[in-house]
């Protein structure tokens, strides 16, 4: 009987992806570009941070988004209404972008204006499938909102493993939700220990300039690598 050749897809899906997100870092650190990868639930406020966001570093940094989403465009056409430079990703379908899907995207955000300092891709909203492709990115970062509880770390463990910066964003609601920030807080560092927590309140604008600080101290970080 003949032996049966056996094909680990997953694994070399992984692989190849791998090699592409290297391959995008390089170019990144070559032209000057931080890459930040954003990821959360859906409805955890990613739009409404990132608009706060636009606003802290207007007159600091040149920043676009790219808005990734199964279809529509509601959140790059809510980004270019308040006047930042965006685009709009779609996956076809797909729950997570991959390096070569992310590449494509930023060489459309290029197209539109030329390089920035900080690109932003705002990632399909799930807490699993997104952790599991690297895209290539300078660094990765998730909000985890109020309402989806201090236990989300214990049960996605992947996606707060591999961000380098959670934000907990609706703390005005932490009364409501019986949510408890320092409880979040160690169920994050079980997961990851070198992840930077920033509590944040996209709604009022609290927290956002420790956030920005945050992406200060990055930006440059890897714009001096890059020198």
């Amino acid at each position: 009987m003949a032996d049966i050749r056996v094909i680990e897809v997953k694994e070399s899906v992984f692989a190849d992806n791998d090699r592409k997100a290297d391959e995008l870092r390089a170019r990144l650190r070559r032209e000057g570009m931080f890459l930040l990868n954003l990821m959360s639930s859906p409805g955890s406020g990613k739009t409404t941070t990132l608009l706060r966001t636009a606003e802290a570093l207007r007159d600091e940094l040149s920043l676009a988004v790219m808005e990734a989403d199964i279809d529509s465009d509601v959140d790059a056409r809510t980004m270019v209404d308040a006047g930042v430079r965006s685009i709009q990703v779609h996956t076809g379908g797909m729950c997570h972008l991959d390096a070569a899907m992310t590449e494509q995207g930023l060489d459309a955000l290029v197209a539109t204006g030329g390089p920035v300092d900080l690109a932003i891709l705002e990632n399909v909203g799930n807490l699993v499938c997104p952790a599991e492709f690297d895209t290539g990115a300078s660094a990765n970062a998730m909000i985890l909102s109020v309402p989806e509880g201090d236990d989300k770390p214990l049960k996605y463990p992947l996606m707060f493993s591999i961000c380098d910066v959670v934000l907990i964003n609706k703390i005005d609601a932490m009364p409501i939700f019986d949510f408890d920030l320092a409880r979040a807080t160690e169920n994050i560092h079980l997961r990851n220990p070198r992840a930077e927590v920033i509590p944040i309140c996209a709604k009022t604008g609290e927290g956002i300039e420790a956030w920005a600080a945050w992406l200060r101290r990055a930006v440059a970080a890897w714009k001096g690598d890059a020198a």
